[in-house]
């Protein structure tokens, strides 16, 4: 195997010395430091970051405890739902097949899409994330550490028992995009639709969860003088696709949402004879469901990123440029949800937008392909087991990406929608854009484990097995599609001329997986030998591979360049010598270094929680809640609800304890840099996670708006015959009372220490109490019933929306009051009533939103 290349002149120099902005006027000469460590420094730290031995290893919030655990529950997914994709392909090989009926093979192509799609390709890519990202940023851990195990945990304890349906016969079966009218009440009355829709409902809160974790991550704990030039590609991917997430997410929240109350309460929000549309679903459905393509692939193009100039042993060409591509796909894909809607009937003008958009996003696309050949060919290429996988990546891409341009010109589009080209297309995109290169990604980052790689060997029929089988079995399934084989059949005759193809294409599905079982075979064989030290066996650039334990790095590196470990050759010895920041437990605790968002100066230390069972806890009952709910044991599902609640509550009494030292005077965390505990209001990262969650809040809002003002349109007078608005006075009363409590809660922010604090808020509660039966008393003066048509429901959906935000204020109120009670309020920790106070003013923003909204609509269609 070929060496890499590092880059001469940066060897030849040594370690470069860049001064920073550490915000507390220290010098960058500082460091390194010369010194020896004092006696027991290490065991000190070491005891803090230790892993839970035995059954208590459930306890550990550690990211790469949590990561690999996800990693692994994502990969079994991925086994599971090639099982099912296997038994859809043998169904499938010959005509007139008896091996599954229709009704088994509807279960079974719902729960491959579904599983492929929401259990592994978006899972896979955040657990990769929260194993990968802290060592890669020279952090000690992710912000919230807590919160990535309760993410985990809710997809764990959800997921498996999602996919156990399948054993009982209630896995759902109306597809992966579950379109109305078929998974409406008449044509779909069982309980299979309902645990597709709380079930996925949820898993997606799960993977919000782990987006916000990831985007305050990357941040605001990068290592000092990782400036966001300097930040790794991989980084700038995940942080693009943590706002995607936030965006999109929340759409198809609210449409499984509006879906279960049809199913649950007979609110049509969906049935066109009484004022719905199936294709607000398909609205909502695809604005999260087209940008979820890329949410999938900019991960994968970020790790690709990160390995080709290693393997190329040279620095990545149009580093800049790629940077832009990645903000730019982002940008792009929400502008195609409507490209999986040509033949629904859209307007030709609006059809012709998503079209060029569906075109144009192949641009910055293509910018990444080049820019990844360009740095091969630059370089001195090493022939393993990722290179091979990297090279049938883009292979497979490109392909994707031009049936992608096909299917975007719309005469073409009504010819193929619905057919196995589609299907053909769309596995290109997603097999070749995310599964090889996270194939890829194990080979290249599997050392990290155990110190031990995978076997070359083995790596070449791995491949050639899952290239060739891959391609046997998706190829022709263009021309099958061209045909006029249709999407989504059980059998077919066979006098249709699609005999010989579909066997070809079952044949290489079954090549395909033996690859896999290959690769498992391997990796199994691998993580069962003896551990040994990881070094740097590619000689990357990147932090991931400094020396690492349970604690991260013994020290915190300062960063000069975007390739520290080829610019620092002695990066390694350094910090593994705790000669860089924080070599130590400065408070006993686990801490790491919080940075400023763009020039990663230092700002302050970030205490972060221990190990607990209260996220697993909370994880179980949120699970438990929303299945529970579905089979209709309410009491059961009620209790899970409580457990959930009352464990989230713990786990934040527990994580916001007051600040352990005066703010001001600091703790030093080497190189003479002395930082603040903590920081408060907008300096704080919990500010912003708070503020995240909001955006995540006002999007499913946002979409609730969007079906109202959808099925207000359709209507030729607004409001319906029959249905009428609450008094405007009541409007009026509800939005001061709304506003009257948010002054109260602003005057409880300035009354830290003051004895009126915990009456204030409570007072607040009263007024958003009232509020909220304000509202409930207008909508029943009005009549206003949800089942009487689809404006009634979505007026209805956004009443009860603000009403589940009172709900949660009954909540944080009293919380609040009791920490204000017990004297844990101070201005030095003060995180709670910041975050509670946003929350706050947002239901109140909200809830006059919302009567602004169902009062100006009727006004603007007269």
């Amino acid at each position: 195997m070929t060496q890499p290349t590092a880059k001469p002149a940066a060897t030849a120099a040594g370690p470069q010395t860049h001064d920073i902005d550490t915000g507390a006027g220290a010098s960058s000469d500082a460091l390194p430091n010369p010194l020896p460590r004092p006696a027991g420094e290490l065991e000190k730290l070491e005891a803090v970051w230790r892993t839970p031995r035995g059954w208590r290893f459930i306890t550990s919030v550690n990211n790469t405890n949590i990561g690999l655990l996800y990693i692994g529950t994502a990969l079994l997914f991925f086994l599971l739902a090639g099982v099912l994709g296997l038994l859809i392909r043998t169904q499938l090989a010959v005509p007139e097949n008896t091996l599954l009926g229709a009704g088994t093979y509807n279960q079974v192509f719902t729960m491959h899409g579904t599983v492929m799609m929401f259990l592994f390709a978006i899972p896979v890519v955040e657990a990769i994330a929260v194993y990968l990202l802290p060592n890669m940023l020279g952090a000690r851990d992710l912000p919230f550490p807590r919160l990535s195990a309760y993410a985990f945990w809710a997809y764990a304890f959800g997921g498996l028992a999602f996919f156990c349906t399948l054993f009982v016969g209630l896995a759902p079966d109306g597809g992966w995009f579950m379109y109305p009218p078929l998974t409406g009440m008449k044509y779909s009355p069982g309980l299979n639709a309902d645990f597709w829709l709380l079930g996925i409902g949820f898993i997606e809160i799960s993977a919000i969860a782990g987006a916000i974790e990831l985007i305050v991550g990357i941040l605001f704990t990068r290592a000092p003088g990782m400036t966001l030039g300097r930040m790794p590609v991989y980084a700038w991917a995940m942080l693009v696709v943590g706002v995607m997430i936030v965006f999109a997410f929340p759409a198809v929240i609210a449409g499984t949402a509006l879906l279960e109350l049809e199913r649950a309460f007979d609110w049509p929000f969906f049935i066109p004879e009484r004022g719905g549309d199936p294709l607000l679903w398909q609205h909502l459905f695809w604005f999260f469901g087209h940008p979820e393509v890329y949410i999938i692939f900019l991960p994968a193009a970020g790790m690709v990123s990160t390995m080709i100039p290693t393997i190329a042993g040279t620095p990545l060409v149009g580093r800049r440029a790629i940077v832009a591509a990645l903000v730019g796909v982002g940008v792009f894909s929400f502008g195609l949800w409507a490209h999986h809607m040509f033949t629904a009937g859209l307007g030709v003008l609006e059809m012709s937008f998503v079209s060029a958009a569906s075109m144009a996003v192949a641009v910055p696309t293509a910018i990444q392909v080049f820019a990844w050949i360009a740095t091969l060919w630059k370089g001195n290429v090493q022939r393993g087991a990722p290179t091979l996988f990297l090279l049938g990546f883009m292979f497979i891409f490109v392909l994707g990406g031009l049936t992608g341009v096909m299917v975007a010109v719309i005469p073409f589009d009504w010819q193929v929608h619905d057919t196995y080209f589609i299907v053909a297309h769309f596995h290109y995109v997603l097999i070749g854009g995310m599964v090889f290169p996270v194939f890829a990604a194990m080979y290249y980052w599997m050392p990290l484990i155990n110190g031990n790689r995978l076997s070359e060997q083995l790596a070449r029929p791995v491949f050639w097995l899952m290239f060739g089988g891959f391609n046997v079995s998706f190829f022709p399934m263009h021309v099958t599609g061209l045909l006029g084989m249709p999407r989504r059949v059980y059998t077919y005759a066979a006098d249709l001329g699609w005999n010989g193809l579909n066997l070809l294409s079952t044949a290489g599905a079954y090549a395909f997986a033996a690859g896999v079982l290959l690769f498992f075979y391997d990796a199994m064989r691998t993580l069962r030998r003896p551990e040994r030290e990881v070094g740097n066996p590619w000689n990357a650039a990147t932090l991931e591979w400094l020396p690492s334990e349970d604690y991260g790095n013994r020290s915190i590196p300062r960063i000069a360049s975007a390739e520290p470990l080829w610019d620092q050759p002695a990066l390694a010895r350094e910090v593994g010598q705790g000669a860089h920041y924080l070599p130590q437990s400065a408070l006993g605790a686990r801490e790491t270094i919080a940075t400023s968002p763009v020039a990663a100066s230092p700002r302050y230390l970030l205490v972060l929680p221990g190990d607990s069972w209260l996220p697993v806890l909370a994880a179980f009952g949120t699970a438990a809640f929303f299945l529970l709910l579905t089979v209709k044991a309410n009491v059961l599902a009620w209790t899970g609800g409580a457990v959930a609640v009352a464990s989230t509550i713990a786990w934040l009494w527990q994580s916001d304890r007051p600040a352990p030292l005066d703010r001001h005077a600091g703790v030093d965390i080497g190189g003479g840099l002395r930082l603040p505990v903590g920081a408060v209001r907008t300096g704080s990262h919990s500010w912003w996670a708070t503020i995240i969650m909001l955006v995540v809040d006002a999007s499913i809002f946002a979409s609730f708006a969007f079906a109202y003002l959808h099925l207000s349109m359709r209507l030729q007078v607004c409001p319906p015959p029959g249905s009428t608005l609450p008094p405007v006075s009541l409007a009026w009363l509800s939005a001061g009372l709304l506003a009257l409590g948010s002054v109260l809660v602003w005057l409880a922010t300035r009354a830290i220490g003051k004895r009126r604090l915990p009456w204030l808020v409570l007072a607040a509660l009263g007024c958003a109490l009232a509020s909220f039966v304000v509202d409930q008393h207008g909508l029943r003066q009005a009549g206003l019933d949800g089942s009487a048509n689809g404006w009634a429901a979505a007026v209805a959906a956004l009443a009860a929306y603000q009403g589940l935000h009172i709900v949660l204020l009954v909540l944080l109120a009293p919380y609040l009051a009791l920490r204000a009670w017990r004297r844990h309020l101070t201005e030095r920790s003060r995180a709670t009533l910041d975050n509670i106070a946003l929350i706050w003013h947002y239901t109140t923003l909200q809830g006059m939103a919302w009567l602004a909204a169902v009062r100006l609509v009727p006004l603007l269609m007269e």
